[in-house]
């Protein structure tokens, strides 16, 4: 049976044959892309994933909004892990696929003060010695793929580099974090002296010297706590360098962010925005990222707006109400909401109360200032309120939430996988669905079989875009199937185990 499930995806994707182009959705598009209204180049031109190794006729129907083409690894191509990757455009929402991904094994090694990286932006092309470093990375763009295919590049340099500023105290994990480093980055000690002559470092007045109370007023940080923030600010980092490149290059829109990093035995993962990842083991689901939406968020943004009125422009309130405010109900009392609530309470409404609301709208079609769906991200510097001069990206974040799960606390099997899956996945599919189709596809294929992980992405990505009928892209259930842009990796929990995981 799983054969001619094989031969059947075989020929609906690896037998795909270039025809039907359309210029405008191709070549139309890239022009596009390439020419902006200040005549700068684009900072990275379009395209897709290098690990595809597409053609550029390959690549040209890969904007076939039609047949929306499900889009695989080569069969004679691997990722680490031998991760499973697919991918298809959208219904026709935008010209070009606007999600990115990068999938990249790289090393983690001290640099001398000789051997310094000359700049981030250049690989490293080592020579596999340090310590390993995975990383699977997936951008959802928005309003242009510029920054989606910038973050997919850089991202992971930005980490691991910072992760060499640290390497030293990787290396020596059964020795306590120093609270302080010297400038060359070994561990900085303020000298402790006892007696009546004691004094204060000079270079540390206020150091305290009585070593019993320097001890209670330490807090503890874990390794782990460490890398955390070391991913952290690599994504403020990204987000800083995509506004400074800006100043030189095209850097279209902005885009939800959502990596996984396999480090010493831990897996961590960071997502700024509406993608999602879970962990299927033996069957049980476990969320692996939090959704970062209007909704989600309503109170950071509202407390933003309540301290800072200015950048709601005199034309947003940061209240809450069921509705729209009618001129014919001030002075009668409403349920409202503000950043201090989380349930609903009465208030006389004042006529403040007629602006708009900061956030407004429900589920897939809330908005922030009636613009964007998402709260965080990476981007968007430029984006304002429609017709106006009101800036949004003061209210989005560009930090994520990095969640961790410790892979040495578990024997994991063949069929335990990560799912990692941008918003146009989940929109249509639960996490139980999702593990169940997942889980139901692994378990009629051979453990070993190279590309059991691969084709498993593609039963699963081809399961949320349905089949296009008269009414549009319908699921078997004839509920609407995904019309955005779906990018999925399955990862085998396992690791990199067995012969076929050559990167």
């Amino acid at each position: 049976m799983i054969s001619k499930v094989k031969n059947a995806m075989s020929t609906l994707v690896g037998g795909m044959i270039p025809h039907g182009h359309h210029q405008h959705h191709g070549s139309g598009n890239v022009h596009h892309q390439n020419c902006h209204q200040d005549g700068l180049p684009p900072r990275f031109p379009y395209g897709r994933p290098e690990f595809l190794d597409l053609t550029s006729e390959l690549l040209q129907y890969s904007t076939e909004h039609a047949s929306r083409p499900v889009l695989t690894l080569k069969r004679d191509s691997r990722l680490p892990w031998r991760t499973g990757y697919a991918e298809t455009i959208n219904a026709g929402k935008s010209m070009l696929n606007e999600d990115q991904a990068s999938c990249e094994l790289l090393y983690v090694k001290k640099l001398s003060d000789k051997k310094q990286r000359n700049s981030t932006l250049l690989d490293d092309n080592g020579d596999g010695t340090g310590i390993p470093l995975q990383y699977w990375g997936m951008f959802d763009g928005h309003a242009g793929s510029g920054c989606a295919i910038m973050a997919s590049k850089l991202l992971h340099r930005l980490i691991r580099d910072r992760l060499e500023d640290i390497a030293h105290l990787l290396e020596n994990t059964s020795a306590a974090l120093p609270i302080c480093l010297a400038k060359n980055g070994s561990p900085y000690q303020v000298a402790v002296k006892k007696g009546a002559n004691a004094t204060q470092d000079p270079e540390d007045p206020d150091a305290i010297s009585d070593p019993s109370i320097r001890f209670h007023m330490e807090k503890a940080v874990s390794l782990e706590s460490l890398i955390m923030g070391v991913i952290e600010n690599a994504f403020k980092q990204m987000d800083e360098l995509i506004e400074k490149e800006k100043m030189s290059y095209t850097i279209s829109g902005g885009c939800c962010a959502l990596a996984a990093i396999h480090l010493m035995g831990k897996l961590y993962v960071a997502n700024a925005g509406d993608s999602r990842a879970i962990i299927i083991r033996n069957g049980e689901v476990i969320p692996m990222s939090n959704e970062f939406t209007p909704e989600s968020e309503r109170q950071r943004l509202q407390h933003l707006g309540f301290l800072r009125p200015e950048l709601l422009g005199n034309e947003f309130t940061p209240m809450e109400f069921p509705r729209r405010i009618q001129y014919r109900e001030l002075g009668r009392k409403m349920l409202f909401r503000d950043h201090t609530m989380n349930g609903w309470a009465y208030k006389t409404i004042v006529e403040d109360d007629l602006k708009f609301p900061l956030i407004y709208g429900e589920g897939k079609k809330a908005r922030v200032m009636a613009t964007i769906g998402v709260t965080r991200g990476l981007g968007d510097h430029d984006l304002k309120v429609y017709n106006s001069n009101i800036y949004i990206k003061p209210f989005l974040s560009c930090c994520p939430e990095v969640i961790v799960y410790d892979m040495s606390e578990y024997e994991h099997g063949p069929d335990d996988v990560l799912v990692m899956g941008t918003d146009g996945l989940w929109d249509v599919t639960t996490d139980r669905e999702v593990a169940d189709t997942v889980s139901g596809f692994l378990s009629c294929c051979e453990p070993t079989d190279p590309v059991r992980y691969t084709l498993a992405a593609q039963d699963l990505l081809m399961r949320s875009r349905g089949v296009l009928k008269e009414r549009g892209w319908r699921l078997p259930n004839e509920r609407l199937g995904s019309g955005d842009d779906i990018t999925c990796y399955v990862i085998p929990l396992a690791g990199p185990a067995g012969p076929e995981t050559e990167t």
